[in-house]
């Protein structure tokens, strides 16, 4: 995926959860599972795209009371954009603020969101602060289509699988969907034509 950055160097990332099966009462490490934000057993995934939507990768599942940066770091992704083009870049929400310095600015973030204690900004200040916030936010929002259209398979609705399953399933959902963008809708009907048999021929 970072090879192919350097071709088209700009991506967008996000993390998306799934919520699974809570684990049996008394097993060790019960509470991993559990997301900050969602309040559920979830298993997150990171996902990668272009800025059409189309998705690049999606994997590295963690329990999901993973932060998102950790999340990213613990993939190796700060390593392989260190080494990447120099060209090449990522936008990515405010949870991977930090991320940005540790890639050498290759990941994007939006401007922190001022401390409630900064009521002496002049308006013109705040309001380019928040433009630049809401520019941010536009540029980015394909990756959340991406995980959309992921979220269309009802299999990944609620995971009733097992938990040890869940990267090999949302690594082949996510192949199906990558594969189907970027041959074309065009492409794959002419491929569905070919594979039907002829039609008798009727006298």
């Amino acid at each position: 995926m970072v090879a192919h950055l350097g071709h088209h160097p700009q991506a967008l990332m996000d993390a998306t959860e799934v919520r699974v099966r809570r684990p049996v009462a008394g097993r060790a490490g019960r509470d991993r599972f559990v997301s900050g934000k969602a309040q559920l057993n979830t298993m997150k995934a990171l996902a990668i795209c272009d800025p059409l939507g189309r998705l690049l990768f999606c994997g590295e599942t963690r329990p999901g009371s993973m932060h998102d940066i950790t999340q990213a770091r613990t993939a190796g992704l700060v390593d392989l954009l260190l080494n990447a083009p120099l060209d090449v870049q990522i936008l990515a929400d405010a949870g991977y603020q930090g991320l940005g310095t540790d890639t050498g600015g290759a990941v994007i973030t939006p401007r922190p969101k001022p401390r409630k204690r900064q009521t002496s900004l002049p308006p013109s200040v705040t309001a380019a602060h928040d433009a630049a916030r809401k520019r941010h936010s536009s540029q980015r929002i394909r990756v959340e289509h991406a995980i959309g259209h992921l979220k269309n398979w009802r299999i990944l609705a609620r995971y009733h699988g097992r938990r040890e399953s869940f990267d090999t399933t949302i690594r082949a959902i996510a192949g199906l969907l990558s594969n189907h963008q970027h041959t074309g809708r065009s492409e794959n009907t002419t491929r569905r034509r070919r594979a039907l048999p002829a039609a008798p021929h009727v006298r």
